[in-house]
This record gives structure tokens, sequence and C-alpha cells, in this order.
């Protein structure tokens, strides 16, 4: 779909437009003409068009009176409601076609916003950063939605042009030089895409054809017709956008916003026909692709394999592990904090990936979840900080203005060490405190008022009143990065600590073996610590994460013989006041070991065979 740039001046331009009698097409530079296009089978109207060379501008002329932008539009340079633009991404020579990517269990996830992340705002200024992301060890790179919005100012879920690469960022062939830069440093790309909705300014689909429906409803405006009458050409659109980003781009992976907004009661759900055919098309090029789902419903069934009905997706998030690991860090219990608390139910998480697999919900008052069999935990993407659980604060504070220091550290080791994929949100890694808050451009009044008026009535029912305008341009200045405080003492040290504890997770071997036959998972309550130990053949490590804000011994059930300590949060390398837990020690089958406040303790030890 869209315009295809065939050379030479010829562009093939195909649009689903079933709601039209009549479609012609409006080049309106560098020369003003009108051109009809044939009608072809289920609701498509094409032609091959002569002197159109790429950055030509066009609309689509509906019955003669509706001019509107290209569904499939691959750029917008004025913006959602002007012209769209014919690009040749052929011109731009693509250097990694032999780029292997990562096996699963390597990622470590940097999600980032482009807008955000440097004062420029854009692909390029983020490129000269990568080494440094490549030095801290992460190994994926995962941008938050990229999709044409209205304005210059946005998270990017109201994005209402899925092909088109944000203007203000640079557009498409900037982004396909912030992919091959990211190859280069030996960094993946994932981009997060929306398929449950469109944002609401400039969006003009529905003058096109059904791609929405009234049958379902989304909390962010019309829910996307996946399975009435249409519905196949819907589907259609959405996974060749999918297939857009893979073959075009070489992205590695895609992340699925929201896929519990995906209503589909068709036999075959859509999320398995994206799966399959993003597999498909990754096969060809010969290289693997992964799709990563964000869903609040705790289905396994989003990762489970084909053959046991599922959707056969690589992984989801677990917002679970978030919020065990959140509550405990923060004492915070309103809104669905409620539900958490206990170091049990972060064992839980550790156990399962989930903390709620069918049990009772307070906060959603009926049971919530189901069992993870048939699932690893490889399958799992975990944080103690992302986008979603920053941003929708009320003032968007980051964990480095809710807790202390030491408790900055045991969140990222608690992360960092598990089984699971690791996501580190964007300034993470050395303490930023600048807020992430939500922020918006919208041009039409009444829709920035409504705006506000929602995020106030969400952040109700965790009893915050005070929501910064998302209009305001000061709103979206002050969740800039301020990368300079690396320079200062303590973001530093966290900054080599997070570095250390990635490097133990790619070379302890039992840190390096995701399994949960290997491991086993104990919460002590009433210390409010939690030990992890891992394994993988003679070699076990044992994870020590207290919650205590206060310095304690503990006796903690280890393996007898010989224990080294290998890391330890509290030691003056890392700004801690010192490290009261021995350096190596004997076991009995138990040890009581002296712990500092917020103990972040990794052992080791190696067994005679």
């Amino acid at each position: 779909m869209g315009a295809t740039y065939l050379g030479e001046g010829r562009c093939r331009f195909r649009v689903w437009a079933p709601y039209a009698d009549t479609v012609a097409l409006h080049i309106v530079a560098p020369e003003d003409r009108i051109v009809p296009l044939n009608r072809a089978p289920r609701g498509y109207y094409e032609a091959v068009v002569s002197t159109v060379p790429p950055g030509s501008r066009y609309f689509y002329l509906l019955d003669g009176k509706k001019e509107r932008p290209d569904p499939a539009s691959r750029y917008q340079p004025e913006g959602v409601h002007g012209p769209s633009a014919v690009v040749d991404l052929t011109r731009q020579p693509w250097p990694d076609e032999r780029w292997p990517g990562h096996p699963q269990e390597e990622l470590i996830f940097y999600e980032l916003h482009v807008g955000t992340f440097t004062p420029e705002g854009t692909f390029q200024a983020i490129i000269p950063y990568l080494p440094e992301l490549a030095a801290l060890g992460i190994t994926a790179v995962e941008l938050m939605p990229v999709a044409q919005f209205p304005g210059s100012r946005n998270w990017g879920y109201d994005g209402v042009y899925p092909f088109a690469v944000q203007n203000t960022y640079g557009g498409p062939h900037a982004l396909r030089q912030f992919v091959a830069a990211c190859h280069q440093q030996g960094l993946s790309v994932f981009l997060d895409v929306v398929y449950n909705h469109l944002g609401p300014e400039g969006n003009y689909l529905g003058d096109f054809g059904p791609y929405f429906t009234d049958r379902y409803q989304t909390p962010w405006g019309r829910a996307i017709n996946f399975d009435g009458p249409g519905s196949d050409e819907v589907r259609r659109f959405f996974i060749e956008n999918a297939l857009y980003w893979v073959t075009e781009f070489a992205v590695d992976g895609l992340r699925l916003d929201a896929v519990h907004a995906i209503f589909d009661q068709s036999a075959r759900h859509f999320l398995e026909e994206l799966a399959a055919s993003v597999r498909q098309a990754a096969a060809k090029r010969g290289r693997r692709v992964y799709l990563i789902a964000e869903s609040d419903l705790n289905n396994a069934r989003l990762i489970r394999p084909l053959v046991v009905g599922g959707y056969g997706l690589d992984a989801q998030w677990s917002d679970d592990f978030h919020h065990a690991l959140h509550a405990l860090l923060t004492g915070e219990a309103n809104g669905y904090y409620r539900d958490f608390g206990q170091v049990e139910h972060l064992a839980k998480a550790f156990r399962c990936g989930f903390v709620y697999t069918g049990e009772y919900s307070a906060y959603r008052e009926r049971r919530h979840g189901g069992a993870t069999e048939l699932c690893a935990p490889k399958q799992f993407v975990v944080f103690a900080q992302n986008h979603d659980q920053v941003g929708n604060r009320a003032l968007g504070e980051r964990l480095s203005t809710l807790v202390s220091f030491p408790a900055l550290k045991l969140a990222a080791g608690v992360v960092l060490l598990s089984p699971f994929l690791p996501l580190i949100f964007m300034g993470e890694e050395y303490g930023e405190t600048a807020p992430f808050q939500y922020f918006t451009s919208h041009t039409a009044p009444e829709l920035a008022a409504a705006v506000v008026k929602g995020r106030r009535a969400e952040f109700a029912r965790f009893g915050w009143a005070a929501v910064p305008d998302p209009q305001d341009e000061a709103t979206f200045r002050r969740s800039r990065l301020h990368r300079e405080q690396l320079q200062e003492d303590q973001p530093r040290a966290l900054f080599a600590f997070y570095r250390e504890l990635i490097r133990l997770r790619r070379t302890l071997p039992p840190l390096t073996n995701p399994s949960w036959e290997q491991m086993a998972v104990t919460a002590f309550e009433h210390e409010r610590v939690l030990l992890v130990r891992r394994w993988n053949g003679a070699t076990e490590v044992a994870l020590i994460f207290s919650f205590n804000p206060e310095p304690q011994t503990v006796t903690l059930p280890l393996p007898g013989g010989p224990w080294e300590k290998l890391l330890d949060a509290a030691a003056a390398t890392w700004l801690g006041p010192g490290a009261p837990t021995p350096v190596s020690f004997w076991s009995e089958g138990a040890a009581s070991l002296p712990l500092s406040a917020y103990a972040c303790v990794v052992l080791g030890q190696v067994r005679e065979e």
C-alpha cells in the first residue's frame, strides 16, 4: 500500500478506499496535477504514474470532494494535515546485510524517547551516545513510537500515520541511518508500534474505509476493526506496516503496545497472523525478528507455541514484576499497588513471571491472570522503570526521586540479575532526576482540554491531584535528560554499578542460564529479604536482596561449603557505607550473615563434582 517509488520518476500508488466511488491522485508539488486511479478488486485503487520524483507531495481526492493524506504515507513533512511525500529508500545504501542480531536470552533493552533523549530530539543526535550504551552492556535499543503524530511533542501513542516516520525526529532516512549506526555498535533495534488505536488529530482513515469499529471500546479512541466486515484489508494494512519496519529498516523486533486492546474474535487472531507473517519475512532474509507484547491481562497465551493454542509471540512485558518491586521499595499502596507489598509477591514473580496467575485481585475486585506453564523466563521483560510507570504518575517522578541511593542499586540488582529480559528506561542507569511527564502538542484546543480532563480522572484512583498541562511546552522541556549528571560522583558510581551487574549477568554461568528448573526462590517476610539461588552444573550463585531500611543479620539456607562474595552494593566502590557481609565464609547448610540496609549481595560457590 502507499506510494512505492519504482525508479526513473515512476511511482506506483495504491490505496484501499471502499467508501469512495472514485479516487484520484492530487500531486501538489513539484507541479500541480490530478491523476485518476484505477479501481481494483476489494476496494483498492491504484495506478503507476510517471514524472513523480522522490519528495513529490500528494493527497488522495475522494469522490472529487475530500482531499486526504495517504493512510500509508511514508513521510508527512508538513505534519498530520499536510500532503504526503514520496520516499525513495533505495538511494540510501544498507550497510549491514550480515548483521546477526542477538539471541533472545542475551537481550538487554534500553527504552528511549527520541524527542527527550537529547536537546535536539532527533535520531541523528542520539548516534554519538550509542558507544556509551554498548559499553554499558546494552544489547537492544527500544524506541518509543516514531509514527507521525500531531505537532512536535508527543510520547508517540497518538500517531495517525503508522508508516510515516515522525518529521521532527528526522524522517525515514534518518531512522534508517540510526538503525545502521546501532548495528555497527552491536546494538539491536526494537520499535514500539501501536496497533490497538490511532490518535484523534489527523486521523483520516475512517474516510477511506471501515478501519474502525464501534463493537469494542479502548481507553484511547475507536477500536481497530480486526474481525468485522472489511477486516481482511485492515489486517493486511497493519501486517504490511510491521513488514515495512522489518524489510525496509531492518529493525530486530517490535514491541506491540497494549495488545489487550486489540479485539479480535476471529478463529485466527490478528496477533497469530502477525507473528507468522513477520517470522516468514525475516526467515527469507536469514534474520530473526522478535515480537514482544505489552498486556495487562497476565495471559500466557500470547507467548505460548501455536501447537498448544498460543499466539506464538516471543515475549511479553511483566507489569507484575515492576509493581511488586516498586511497592517494596516505596511502600506505595494506592491504585494497583494495593495488590502488592510483600516479599513473597516478588518471589512469585521470580518463580512464574507474574504474581497474579488466577488469584483474587483486590484492586480489580476479581481473579486475575493465568498460569505460565510451557513458558520460559526469557519470554518475560522486566523493569524497575519504564515510560508508563514513570510518565503515568501525575508528576512523572522517576525512582531516583522516590527512594534512596542504596535502594536504587537494589532495584538495579533485582532486575539485571533476574532470569528475565531486563529493560532499562533512559537515564535510569545513572539516576536521572528529571521527571518524564506526559506531553502533547495538539492544535485543537478542545482536544487538549479533553486530554487534561482524562488524565485527572485517571489519577484520581491514585489520589494524585496535581497534573502538569501536557500542552505546555515546559512539561516537555522538563522531561529531557540531563546527561551532564554523569559527571557527578553518585551518578557515575551508579552507572558503573549497572555495568558491573550486566557483566556478571553475561559471565557467571548460573546467570547466563535463564532457567526456572535451576533456580530456587525463598522469601523471608519478617526480615524483608529475598534469596534467589541459581545454578548451572557445579557453579551456584546466591542473590541476596534486602528491602529492610536498616542493617540486620539474617540466617539464610545456603548449601554447605565455602562461599565467596562476588558483589556487594554497600562497598565503598559503589559509594556505599561499607560492606558488613564477609568476603568469604563456610556454610553448614545455613549461614548467619550481616547485611547492610537495602542490601544487594552476590555470592558464588563452585562445588566439587
